[in-house]
C-alpha cells in the first residue's frame, strides 16, 4: 500500500523563464501603449525639443525594456518572489529610461541644454509615471505567474481521472 497523494503531485507554477518573458512583453506593450495614449490625449509629443530626432525616445524605451528584464530575472528565479521588489524594479526602470533618453540625446549631438530639456519633458509631462505604472503592472503579473501553484491547464480528456 502506498501513501501517495491521490490528486497527483502538487503543481509547481510557471517557470521563471516563462514568467520573465510574459512580464517583459507586458512591460513593453503597456509602456508603449501608455505613452501613445498619453501623447494622443495630451495632444503633444512625448519629447518635443527642437533639433532632436525620435532616436532618444527609441533608445530610452529599449534600455528600459532591457533593464526591466535584467532586474526581473533574479527576482523571478526565487522560489517565492516578493511583490514588494517590483516597486524597486519599476523605479529603477523609469530612471534608466530617463538616463538613456538624456544620454542618447547628448550623444546624438543635441547638446547639454537640449538633452536636459528632453529629460525634463519626460518627467514633467508624465512619461516617467507611465513607465513606472507599466513596470508595476507587468512586474506584478510576472510575480503572480511565478507564485501561482495552479499547474498546467488540461483538457478533460487529458486528465488521468478514473471514471
Amino acid at each position: 500500500m502506498t501513501t501517495r497523494d491521490p490528486h497527483g503531485p502538487a503543481p509547481e507554477g510557471v517557470s521563471a523563464f516563462l514568467a520573465g518573458v510574459v512580464g517583459g512583453v507586458c512591460f513593453a506593450a503597456f509602456s508603449i501603449l501608455g505613452l501613445g495614449m498619453l501623447s494622443y490625449f495630451a495632444d503633444t509629443d512625448i519629447i518635443s525639443v527642437e533639433g532632436l530626432t525620435l532616436w532618444p525616445g527609441v533608445v530610452g524605451m529599449a534600455v528600459a525594456i532591457l533593464v526591466f528584464a535584467a532586474l526581473s530575472a533574479p527576482l523571478l528565479r526565487r522560489a517565492l518572489p516578493s511583490f514588494g521588489a517590483v516597486v524597486l524594479i519599476a523605479v529603477a526602470t523609469a530612471l534608466a529610461h530617463l538616463g538613456a533618453v538624456w544620454l542618447s540625446a547628448l550623444v546624438g549631438g543635441a547638446g547639454i541644454a537640449h538633452a536636459a530639456a528632453a529629460a525634463s519633458q519626460i518627467v514633467v509631462r508624465g512619461s516617467s509615471a507611465v513607465v513606472i505604472v507599466a513596470a508595476l503592472v507587468a512586474g506584478w503579473i510576472a510575480v503572480a505567474l511565478r507564485r501561482a501553484r495552479s499547474g498546467t491547464p488540461r483538457w478533460p480528456w487529458e486528465r488521468d481521472d478514473a471514471e
